[in-house]
């Protein structure tokens, strides 16, 4: 998560920020939320094997219905490809 967030600060355009949970946050947001050059991308981020739970994975739907672009991620590298996607207008 640290490299994720680390590499999101170095683009330009993007504010970029980690979702702390707890009890006073929304459940199921995506763990970093950006925006970056105008949109808006909440990124989950699991492990090789992580799976997002049935919560997190309504919240994504919800931010896709309004438009955003909201993802599981595992790597930096996995980050560069929804950036590159979204880029064409299809992410």
């Amino acid at each position: 998560m640290k490299s994720i967030l680390a590499f999101l600060k170095t683009l330009p355009g993007c504010f970029a920020w980690k979702e702390h949970g707890g009890m006073y946050g929304t459940a199921g947001i995506p763990d970093i939320i950006a925006c970056i050059g105008g949109k808006f991308y909440g990124f989950e981020v699991k492990t090789e094997r992580g799976k997002p739970t049935a919560l997190q994975e309504v919240t994504m739907r919800k931010i896709q219905a309004a438009g955003g672009i909201a993802v599981v991620v595992r790597s930096v590298a996995d980050v560069k490809a929804v950036l590159t996607e979204g880029s064409d207008g299809n992410g």
